[in-house]
């Protein structure tokens, strides 16, 4: 694997641009003054209760992401270069989206292969010719990028049914002016809490036509047993919004309805965090307590816009992905501004043969799998965990992809030992409404932790860091 690439140094020692007013400060500020504020944000984590679970592990209700207190740097050169590229791709899934439910031109086309549409799992034959408000689907996208040198960035995962981590963007930010004041001073960083009210007016503006002027919106979780718990009620309270659970929103005749003590009131905008198959037990799984029975008719009859759409899954599984050049291509007419991983498609006979040649060079993921869960580092792997991945390959091959070992860059992060580099990846979130796209600057930097891993998901230790878009003067 090659030399990773440092966003804050030059190979040849000087330091870049952005990170320039950093450098000086980190030069001058004593090791114990840092760690005595990485213990302060911790404190205020706790005590505010950022955490998240990992199922399955017994300390679920008490994980904290550990979070990094040097923040990751972008120039605004290269975030509107970025963000083109983001808006040019989450546009390209809504129409995509848009053709497979009705038209289907791109399978007609041969641009991608019908079973993975209509085979995937996350497939909704139910949205076959179903209109959604403003042909938009996916209003809220969580596209990971990932850097490998001072020109390139690569997409590594569209999120396109409900990508989760806005909170910590927000948190993080909040954080770092409480504690490091003197580095805004010196640093013109371009602001991330208007999130929230940009969210809102998507939201607002992706409401069904029948919705009064100013439609009403709720946040619909599964409960406080669900990881994301802390971000779904976050969220709900900066919306200034009513976060809401399956029961205390009922349907008649076709319009949702909320529970309040002064009687039922219209809802208009689900802002949904809970997965198509507990949506409503009367079309999904009829096991359902989650869910709203009669949302789907509500639904179909265009009385309630659910953001992101039901179905939207079809687009974001690992396979899809590697399409999605040629997705931008057939519906824009355009070349994609972000580059994709090369990506060899198990599927694909001649693509197994040079995976399975290949297994210590490469990472090889499950199609529909997340979190850093399912997956082969092949040049970290020992030969036991390689023919492992050998004979899963060969049982089942559509279940997996392969894609070259990146180099991501690296950022000066503060760790036991002290400043030391660790690779990054950015969630940049992006908002489509039926007005604009809204594209906050910045997003949620992840980080590894341990020296040398390139695993970023908090799930799998991984901490987070604020991301400074510079704004020129």
């Amino acid at each position: 694997m090659s030399v990773a690439f440092d966003e804050m140094t030059n190979a040849d020692g000087s330091i870049r641009s952005a990170y320039t007013a950093l450098a000086r400060w980190l030069s001058n500020v004593p090791p114990d003054v840092l760690d005595f504020r990485r213990k302060e944000a911790e404190f205020i984590f706790r005590r505010i209760g950022i955490t998240f679970a990992v199922y399955g592990d017994s300390d679920a209700q008490e994980r904290l992401i550990p979070f990094d207190i040097i923040p990751r740097i972008l120039t605004g050169t290269e975030w509107r270069r970025m963000s083109r590229g983001l808006e040019q791709r989450v546009k390209a899934l809504n129409l995509y989206l848009k053709d497979i439910y009705s038209r289907r031109e791109i399978l007609k086309a041969g641009v991608v292969p019908e079973d993975l549409v209509y085979q995937n799992p996350a497939f909704r034959p139910e949205m076959n010719g179903q209109k959604v408000p403003h042909d938009l689907y996916v209003h809220i996208a969580g596209i990971d990028v990932v850097r490998v040198d001072s020109e390139t960035f690569y997409v590594l995962e569209d999120n396109a049914r409900t990508p989760s981590g806005v909170s910590y963007m927000l948190e993080n930010r909040e954080i770092m002016m409480r504690l490091f004041p003197e580095l805004f001073a010196d640093n013109r960083v371009a602001p991330v809490e208007n999130y929230t009210d940009e969210l809102l007016a998507t939201l607002k503006s992706v409401a069904p036509l029948s919705a009064s002027s100013d439609p009403v919106v709720v946040v619909l979780t599964p409960g406080i047993y669900n990881s994301a718990y802390y971000e779904h009620s976050f969220l709900a309270d900066k919306l200034g919004v009513e976060l809401v659970e399956g029961r205390d929103l009922f349907v008649r005749s076709d319009v949702v309805y909320m529970r309040t003590t002064e009687g039922p009131r219209r809802v208009d905008v689900i802002y949904r965090r809970l997965d198509d198959d507990f949506l409503d037990p009367l079309t999904f799984r009829p096991d359902s307590a989650l869910g709203v029975p009669g949302l789907m008719s509500a639904y179909n009859a265009g009385n309630v816009t659910l953001t992101n759409a039901v179905g939207t899954g079809v687009a974001d599984d690992k396979a899809v992905y590697s399409y999605m050049p040629d997705i931008i291509r057939f519906y824009l007419g355009e070349e994609p501004l972000l580059k994709n991983v090369p990506t060899w498609r198990c599927r694909e006979a001649d693509h197994l043969k040079y995976v399975l040649d290949h297994l210590n060079e490469l990472v090889v993921k499950e199609v529909h799998g997340s979190g850093g869960y399912g997956m082969l580092i092949g040049p970290r792997a020992d030969k036991a965990q390689i023919e492992l991945f050998r004979a899963k390959l060969k049982q089942d091959p559509t279940n997996f992809i392969a894609q070259p070992t990146l180099a991501l860059s690296t950022c000066p992060t503060f760790v036991e030992e002290g400043i030391a580099p660790r690779h990054v990846d950015l969630r940049p979130f992006v908002l489509t409404g039926s007005d604009r796209v809204r594209i906050v600057p910045g997003g949620l930097t992840r980080v590894a932790l341990e020296a040398g891993s390139l695993v970023v998901n908090s799930s799998q230790g991984g901490g987070t860091k604020d991301t400074w878009v510079l704004e020129e003067s």
